[in-house]
């Protein structure tokens, strides 16, 4: 049985993971960086061990010296979180290796899951839909050309060995086919050293929804229901929900059977998740399956009652899953906000430096995962993410207002956050009505309604203090009248 854990992360994933761990009696045992060095997930852990300098190739992504302290602390096993190592099968490997448990897929597993092109062969095999596109890899320009014109403009370029929405490119016509997939295959060598590229039919107006699922290694598998993903920038998620707006009871069920199907086909063990596009006319393409616990989990977790921490952990100590398909039933909605050290105004360039205070949102039904904290320090070598802001509501609506309200009670001094533009985005009539894409912040110009909306309150602010000062400005006038000073006979005169 795992009695202690390294997590081979930092931030609100190392402290999320920490904290099932603690409820379990777990020891856990925190890795970090010079930059990290007074971050929450030190303080909070069993143990901590400092493992290099700032920048990730020498500290979070080194292999071999996390390996050292997992072996100098006594570690039972490693949860790697989301990004650095956690889909990467070398390290994975490692950790089977030296009779580590990697919570998580097998190295053989998450190999077949990242190599897009072996995945796709295996989605076929099990009579999963995905999207039209190349039989197999592309080698140069002129061939994708010719399976462009076969099945198409738009089209998409995607590296191989891409992930969270690096590797791709969108192109409408020849020419730009040629520049992108010169740029794809520049970019993709720069990441891992290795090019290789699919052509795929770019869907217009499309949904980007993914399935929660789990497997034990008794071959038991099941789905914990959907999550809305489309509104993105850069291929980027920002705001998920579950449920989504347009996935009916028969649909969840029916397209569940195919995530579940896709699971099996890849010999799949622990939590995954299997991502699609939906067609705008309402078929659904297999695009991917991430070998890892997601960033948007605690929303499933709210409507469905489960701690997927934990079930990562009891699948990984051998446990079968302890309920079926049929046990597990949606209850209420929820949504979650990527508060990110963003400037929405300058592209989404990150903003960094130091955050002197900070209030964090509470409430019913209200939850943030954050390392933030008054004093701690917004690093340029990592992702912009610094909280996740999540709310549940028995209905959509209570749950939209609990996140407006959430989002209006965040504070955060000294950089720049996403938080103005997901009270525009929440706001909209389109998101209310549930009428999302991928390309919905370009499509409905949210970057536009977020500045007349800031010009707004701004004029609103301004009045509303020119009100404020002349109530106060009368009230003192009106005490002068009575008002004495030291009992003399001098009045208070105030202009």
């Amino acid at each position: 049985m795992i009695e202690k854990v390294l997590i081979a992360n930092r931030g609100e994933i190392a402290l999320r993971v920490i904290r099932t761990c603690k409820a379990l009696g777990i020891k856990t045992v925190a890795v970090y960086s010079d930059e990290d060095y007074n971050s929450m997930h030190v303080k909070q852990a069993t143990e901590a061990y400092h493992i290099g300098e700032a920048a990730p190739a020498k500290s979070y992504l080194n292999q071999e010296k996390i390996l050292e302290v997992m072996q100098k602390s006594g570690t039972d096993a490693v949860h790697p979180g989301y990004g650095f190592l956690s889909e990467n099968d070398d390290f994975a490997n490692l950790c089977e290796k030296n009779k580590i448990i990697f919570i998580g897929p097998t190295a053989e597993s998450m190999n077949l899951c990242g190599d897009k092109m072996k995945c796709k062969d295996a989605m076929l095999k099990a009579k999963v839909p995905t999207v039209p596109g190349s039989p197999g890899l592309v080698h140069d320009a002129d061939d994708a050309e010719k399976i462009a014109n076969d099945i198409g403009y738009p089209v998409m370029l995607k590296s191989v060995y891409g992930g969270g929405g690096r590797g791709i490119r969108i192109v409408t016509n020849d020419k730009e086919l040629q520049d992108g997939f010169e740029s794809v295959t520049a970019e993709s060598i720069s990441a891992v050293g290795k090019s290789a590229i699919l052509v795929e039919k770019f869907l217009e107006k499309t949904r980007h929804i993914e399935y929660q699922f789990a497997r034990d290694t008794h071959g038991n598998t099941v789905h914990i229901f959907e999550r809305e993903c489309s509104i993105q920038r850069r291929n980027q998620k920002l705001i998920e929900q579950t449920p989504s707006p347009i996935v009916d009871e028969e649909t969840r069920a029916r397209v569940g059977e195919s995530v579940c199907r896709a699971a099996d086909a890849v010999g799949y063990t622990n939590l995954g998740t299997a991502e699609f596009l939906r067609a705008d006319n309402g078929e659904f393409y297999f695009i991917e399956i991430n070998a890892r616990l997601q960033v948007e989990h605690p929303i499933t977790e709210f409507v469905s009652g489960l701690d997927l921490v934990k079930l990562q952990l009891d699948i990984a100590n051998g446990e079968a899953i302890p309920f079926k398909q049929s046990d597990l039933k949606m209850n209420g909605y929820a949504i979650e906000c990527r508060i990110n050290a963003e400037d929405t105004f300058l592209d989404f360039a990150p903003s960094t430096g130091p955050v002197p205070d900070v209030t964090i949102p509470a409430g019913p039904s209200v939850r943030c995962d954050t390392y933030l904290y008054p004093g701690c320090t917004v690093s340029p070598f990592y992702d912009s993410l610094m909280a996740k802001l999540v709310t549940w509501g028995q209905t959509f609506e209570e749950s939209r207002t609990r996140m407006l309200a959430a989002l209006n009670d965040f504070y955060i001094q000294g950089v720049e956050t996403s938080i103005p533009l997901y009270k525009t985005i929440l706001a909209s009539d389109e998101y209310k009505n549930g009428d999302l894409s991928t390309d919905f912040l370009k499509r409905y110009g949210m970057i536009d309604r977020l500045t007349e909306d800031l010009k707004k309150e701004k004029e609103e602010k301004s009045e509303a203090a020119l009100a404020a000062a002349i109530i106060h400005s009368e009230y003192f006038k009106s005490r002068a009248q009575t008002s004495t000073v030291n009992n003399s006979n001098w009045k208070y005169k105030l202009d």
